[in-house]
């Protein structure tokens, strides 16, 4: 069971969010436990006070020791937890912190409130500064709710269905899709039709589609950390071109990596230097840059968008763009690694290019793939 506890001066805020809709039940089946400290109690004399006047001159401030005595007393039974305390300094939440919180059996959230809390009691117990925005609320009270939510969310049996958490907006990076319900039409807008046809193949299409292009248009920054494969209704090939000097072994490593990251084939369009004792299901062989392209073409029934990768400075675009625009054209994708000169010269079979990081050093082939790979269909 995750339990959170959440010191706070002001614990009647918590009354309807803790009992009420998804956290109220999860509370009840026993699946979270959320317990209230009131930072009074762990305050000394008559008035419990819990705050002072900052030294230099401002506002009111928490008093490091409440606060630590309370961070003590949360601790008391599971021994263990990590201290969180929202606020604008800290990093700022995002899905992945969610998914990483809801490892943890058990969070102590801080509130702070009026300017600001000791920051000797930061420096002392605080695990995590967590931001939910880059403005200014008057207390932690309602970050502490949003981390509280978020982090439940990912826990099994809190949501009814799993699958409505895996189609959530962030929870692949990408916005989440539309969403509509009855009537069918509502002051003269119609539910799309793909919606009532009852394929749910081509509903799945749809929302996949619509997700890509509410994230292109809305939301691009967020292309940095997602893994866009899952949007693209075409599969992706990574092309060696002209490339007589690889090694057998080194064909094996572009291959593992290639297929650990999606790619349906492997296609080597010059012959190999060293015979082929090993059998490389990955790989297929063309005598042409031109035969390769056809060949994705007629397996995927669509022309594909052709990459080449390329070391020139400016001579191509940034992997970020390149991204959106894979998104934006879903069509059958080929990444195409071969010298710039090679490049130059098939260039009226290249739509675009990317351009890779400048380096010193050559790097072998493998991990100039690696590396392209990860931007693309990686998760960050």
């Amino acid at each position: 069971m995750k339990r959170f506890s959440v010191i706070t001066a002001f614990p009647e805020i918590f009354n309807g969010f803790l009992s009420s809709s998804i956290i109220g039940r999860a509370i009840s089946s026993g699946l979270i436990e959320v317990e209230l400290l009131n930072l009074r109690d762990f305050a000394e004399g008559k008035h419990r006070q819990v705050d002072d006047y900052t030294y230099g001159g401002g506002g009111m401030v928490l008093m490091a020791e409440p606060l630590y005595k309370a961070v003590q007393a949360a601790c008391s039974i599971s021994g263990r937890a990590m201290v969180i305390f929202p606020s604008p300094q800290g990093v700022m939440l995002s899905q992945e912190v969610v998914e990483s919180l809801a490892q943890e059996d058990h969070l102590i959230i801080a509130c702070g409130h009026y300017e600001g809390v000791d920051e000797r009691f930061v420096e002392s117990c605080v695990d995590l500064e967590l931001s939910i925005g880059d403005y200014v609320l008057t207390g932690g009270e309602l970050p502490a709710m949003v981390i509280i939510d978020a982090v439940s969310r990912q826990l099994p049996g809190v949501v009814g269905k799993a699958e409505s958490v895996a189609e959530d907006s962030f929870f692949r990076g990408f916005l989440d899709h539309p969403h509509y319900t009855r009537p069918v039409e509502w002051r003269g807008k119609r539910v799309p039709e793909v919606l009532l046809s009852g394929d749910h193949g081509a509903v799945l299409d749809w929302r996949r589609r619509q997700a890509a292009d509410r994230t292109i248009v809305r939301r691009p920054d967020l292309l940095s950390r997602a893994n866009i494969l899952p949007y693209l209704s075409c599969g992706f090939y990574v092309t060696l071109f002209s490339a007589p000097d690889i090694s057998l072994e080194e064909l094996e490593r572009i291959c593992t990596v290639s297929g650990a990251y999606g790619a349906k084939k492997v296609l080597v369009v010059t012959p190999l230097q060293k015979p082929v004792t090993t059998d490389l299901s990955m790989v297929k062989r063309f005598s042409s840059l031109e035969s390769a392209m056809s060949w994705i073409g007629k397996s995927e029934k669509k022309v594909p968008y052709v990459v080449g990768m390329t070391e020139a400075p400016c001579g191509g675009v940034h992997w970020l763009e390149l991204k959106r625009r894979v998104l934006e054209r879903d069509l059958p994708l080929s990444l195409v690694f071969c010298a710039d000169e090679l490049l130059a010269k098939e260039a009226s079979h290249f739509d675009t290019m990317m351009c890779l990081d400048e380096r010193g050093d050559k790097i072998p082939l493998s991990c100039e793939v690696s590396v392209v790979l990860d931007r693309l269909f990686g998760s960050r």
